[in-house]
């Protein structure tokens, strides 16, 4: 006769006791989720891992520093035995029965009263995947089918329409500096959900496309700004969609609020009533010079980076940077949106004190296929970019941690 197939249930463990018996690598797999599902734990074991360890001197479970002994599981509501000492599993295993405690053994499937599934998590969704019997459990399989449904549910390649109705609202997305990849898995959730985006021309176009044919998609530079100025016709077009009772995604370049206007976006939205979320994204300031091979630190060369916007020249009253303090720091200065003006700024950071001879990287269009970086130094850089034709997007780098990893030309 075939084996009947496990239950499947959830179980609601807060303030419940559990009891684990061992310290070491199952247990330490296993922990975080009892205690995120608010479990009052009792560790009952000799030895542990460091994270195990841990995990006792934050107060997130309580640890005996003993064998397990008959009467440990009693109250218990669910038990893992991990131990490596089968016999003591064997009767911690008994005991379990005899209290009608839900009890998971690492050492013997076939003994134990319940299985632990493969679990992930996905926006308030958790996805759990048994096999159908003790016999012939393949656990990385059951992990690859766990990962393929919740990869699909994060980057929204496996969409469950909702049945309820979604609240309508605003996300201010950041796309990352380019490669579509490099997008957060819960801002590609969020595309694959929306009724329209607003992209702007440095986000990750290549997501686009991958839109169901529904989305409008609205290219933020093209917008009729007619008497407005363009972040207001912006904001305007954000607040009109989300009025209509739309999902609108605001799809940007970076992190929406380095140098990206997601606050004055937010505030808008505030002013009208238009709920937000705001979803921070990978900034070019940091991932363009890492994609280049150049960390923005290094221990013995830099131990901090700045990051300043380029848009208006040093001289500029409109600048609010203090340039001549800058030029007396140690670290990495990273600009954005400075290629037209690095022959002023560096000027300005030589005249205070900066050394000419100070390496610069400038990475155009950084992370994508088009990724070109070019070298030169202060003295240089104002006809390097001249001579090389470096156009934006770019991302300046300013300092010796330019000269760290390997020869771009190697």
């Amino acid at each position: 006769m075939a084996e009947n197939p496990a239950y499947p249930v959830g179980l609601r463990l807060t303030g419940r006791k559990v009891v684990v018996l061992g310290g070491g690598q199952v247990a330490q797999r296993r922990l975080p989720t009892l205690i995120a599902a608010g479990a009052d734990i009792l560790l009952v074991s000799p030895e542990a891992t460091p994270s195990v360890e841990a995990m006792a001197d934050d107060g997130e479970i309580t640890w005996e520093r003993r064998p397990y002994a008959d009467g440990d599981l009693a109250d218990a509501w669910y038990a893992l035995i991990a131990t490596g000492d089968k016999e003591a599993n064997a009767r911690a295993s008994a005991e379990a029965e005899r209290n009608r405690v839900w009890c998971v053994r690492s050492d013997d499937a076939d003994a134990a009263t319940a299985w632990t599934p493969a679990t992930g998590h996905s926006e308030g969704v958790t996805v759990a995947v048994l096999t159908t019997s003790a016999r012939g459990r393949d656990p990385r399989h059951t992990a690859a089918i766990r990962d393929a449904v919740v990869e699909g549910l994060r980057d929204g390649t496996l969409v469950a329409p909702h049945h309820r109705t979604r609240t309508p609202g605003v996300a201010l997305v950041g796309g990352g500096p380019g490669d579509p990849d490099l997008i957060t898995v819960r801002g590609r959730r969020l595309l694959a959900e929306a009724d329209v985006v607003i992209a702007d021309r440095l986000g990750p176009r290549d997501l686009l496309a991958e839109l169901p044919p529904h989305v409008e998609v609205i290219d933020a530079a093209k917008i009729p700004y007619g008497r407005f100025m363009a972040q207001e016709a912006i904001n305007n077009a954000l607040i009109e969609h989300a009025k209509q009772g739309k999902s609108v995604v605001r799809l940007k370049g970076g992190d929406p609020y380095v140098f990206g206007r997601g606050m004055e976006e937010l505030q808008a939205l505030a002013e009208a009533g238009i709920p937000c979320t705001v979803v921070p994204g990978i900034s070019s300031s940091i991932s363009v010079p890492g994609a280049a091979g150049i960390p923005v630190t290094h221990r013995g060369v830099a131990h901090e980076f700045t990051v300043v916007s380029g848009h208006v020249a040093p001289d500029d009253e409109r600048s609010l940077v203090d340039w001549p303090s800058l030029a007396k720091l140690t670290g990495t200065l990273v600009i954005l949106m400075g290629v037209d003006k690095i022959g002023k700024i560096a000027e300005t950071l030589v005249a205070h004190g900066k050394s000419a001879d100070t390496p610069v990287a400038l990475i155009q269009e950084g992370t994508t296929a088009a990724q070109r970086r070019v070298d030169a130094t202060l003295a240089t850089v104002a006809e390097t970019v001249r001579t090389e034709d470096v156009k934006p997007p770019a991302v300046i780098v300013i300092g010796e941690v330019v000269k760290v990893g390997p020869s771009p030309s190697a």
